[in-house]
């Protein structure tokens, strides 16, 4: 999943990593933390259970163009666990 920090700002840290969903799909597990899904929130989707901070996630997209703000030059960081598959399965590289 793509997964983008909003606490800060619109155009926060960002990666790509492997998540869980909880049983009802209202939550999702990364990196140690619980993020629920929000109803309506301007420029984030779910909120992280420990602190409130705001974020964005979503399945990375094909084309790369993860971002909701696309002109943000911040890189987006790729789980090294994930890597191989994202750029095989996601991007469509064959190498």
């Amino acid at each position: 999943m793509y997964i983008e920090d909003k606490s800060e700002g619109l155009n926060g840290p960002a990666r790509i990593g492997r998540v869980t969903f909880s049983k009802s799909g209202r939550s999702v597990h990364y990196g140690g933390r619980t993020f629920s899904k929000v109803g309506s929130g301007y420029k984030f989707n779910h909120v992280a259970d420990d602190n409130g901070d705001h974020f964005w996630i979503s399945g990375p997209r094909k084309d790369g163009q993860d971002r909701l703000y696309p002109q943000s030059s911040m890189p987006i960081e790729i789980d090294a666990e994930v890597a191989e598959e994202y750029w095989r399965e996601i991007r469509g590289r064959k190498d």
